[in-house]
């Protein structure tokens, strides 16, 4: 095994990248830096007995970066996408609310997509230490001020003047009997024209096909240096804590609360993107 990267060295690698490829996007550039930077997620490595309820403590936040980038296919492609769509639906004078938005890496790209205009970005998350985050983050950002970070349930937010709303792999730890308000909520807050971006792990209706899934999910986080171990303990903490819906359930639910127009833009096994649009 190679001992861990010091930090200088993280830093140099991260400085590299800026300097040697200048010509490619900002967005590209944070994802890499990102990377290099990110300490590692051991926190079901090695630990014996059953393990808590997974919670976004302190100790979760420290790793987030790391255990999105490992166990969240297409992350980077997804959040990257998601600001770019942003930017295209944001109406002037309208709010753009990012609920579940956690250490800020959706909001950095759209902050980034939204340079030069107005705008108001309200950012909700539960979990103080990922405020923390998000507020470390936004220190040398001269946008910073269009930006109101709330500490909260996104379920107890009143949406108002919204032109996009942002979910992302949030409604699934929300209780399913709260999750058709949450959705109305968003709906009702919404402007004529206005979209929700909605991004979940889901399970497929047909047993074969989430066995297919499942297995899929795990070689994707072997291969990314999870452990048999590590994933078998961070699911058993995750029971009962993360509950997916299928697609035909989301589906169902957005045509309730009202809206006409919906996809799935991007998929990969047992994760799916939607977006609806408000008539």
């Amino acid at each position: 095994m190679n001992p861990p990267e010091s930090r200088d060295n993280q830093a140099w690698k991260t400085a590299a990248v800026l300097h040697f490829y200048p010509k490619w996007d900002k967005e590209s550039k944070i994802l890499i830096a990102m990377e290099y930077q990110m300490e590692k997620d051991r926190i079901f490595a090695g630990k014996k007995g059953k393990p808590e309820p997974f919670q976004f403590n302190r100790e979760v936040a420290r790793v987030f970066d790391d255990m999105l980038n490992r166990s969240v296919p297409l992350y980077g492609e997804s959040i990257r996408r998601q600001a770019e769509i942003t930017s295209a639906y944001y109406q002037e004078k309208s709010r753009i609310y990012d609920l579940g938005c956690s250490n800020g890496n959706l909001g950095l790209l759209i902050l980034d997509q939204m340079k030069g205009r107005e705008f108001s970005l309200i950012g909700v998350d539960s979990s103080f230490p990922m405020i923390e985050k998000y507020n470390r983050q936004l220190v040398h950002k001269t946008e910073a001020s269009s930006v109101c970070i709330i500490c909260g349930f996104l379920e107890d937010i009143r949406i108002k003047n919204a032109s996009v709303v942002l979910i992302n792999l949030t409604l699934q730890f929300i209780a399913p009997q709260k999750r058709d308000a949450v959705i109305a909520s968003v709906f009702n807050g919404l402007n004529s024209g206005g979209i929700l971006l909605l991004t979940e792990k889901t399970v497929h209706r047909d047993k074969v096909l989430s066995d297919l899934e499942i297995r899929f999910y795990k070689k994707f986080k072997l291969e990314n240096g999870y452990s048999e171990l590590e994933i078998s303990r961070k699911r058993e903490a995750l029971e009962k804590v993360l509950v997916p819906d299928t697609i035909e359930t989301h589906r169902k639910r957005l045509e309730r609360a009202g809206f006409k127009t919906m996809d799935v833009w991007l998929k990969w096994f047992n994760f799916a993107s939607f977006i609806a649009v408000k008539p």
